[in-house]
């Protein structure tokens, strides 16, 4: 089941931090390739990780309408993937540089 999830700090003019578990068919399809694509796009910084419980973590950097953007994106995934859920918070930017993979 597919969380919705709209940014509450739309209206806040600073950078924020997203945190967002994607679950289901998302590790071995090109998922975190795909998350790394949509979110250099957008210039936003972080990293997407596979976790060892099948999830993967994307953990991006950026205005807050670009990652409502990516959320969008991220719920979406590549052709292969299938994402069942989202959980996702927002925090302070920290101040990441680039987008990773690990």
């Amino acid at each position: 089941m597919a969380s919705s999830f709209t940014l509450s700090l739309m209206t806040e003019h600073k950078q924020q931090r997203l945190t967002a578990l994607v679950s289901g068919q998302v590790q071995g399809v090109g998922y975190r390739y795909f998350a790394q694509r949509r979110a250099r796009d957008m210039d936003l910084s972080g990293y997407a990780e596979n976790l060892s419980d099948g999830r993967v973590e994307v953990v991006a950097e950026g205005w807050p309408e670009d990652l409502d953007r990516l959320v969008h994106w991220l719920k979406q995934g590549p052709p292969h993937a299938r994402v069942d859920g989202i959980e996702s918070q927002l925090s302070e930017a920290t101040g990441l540089r680039g987008f990773h993979i690990y």
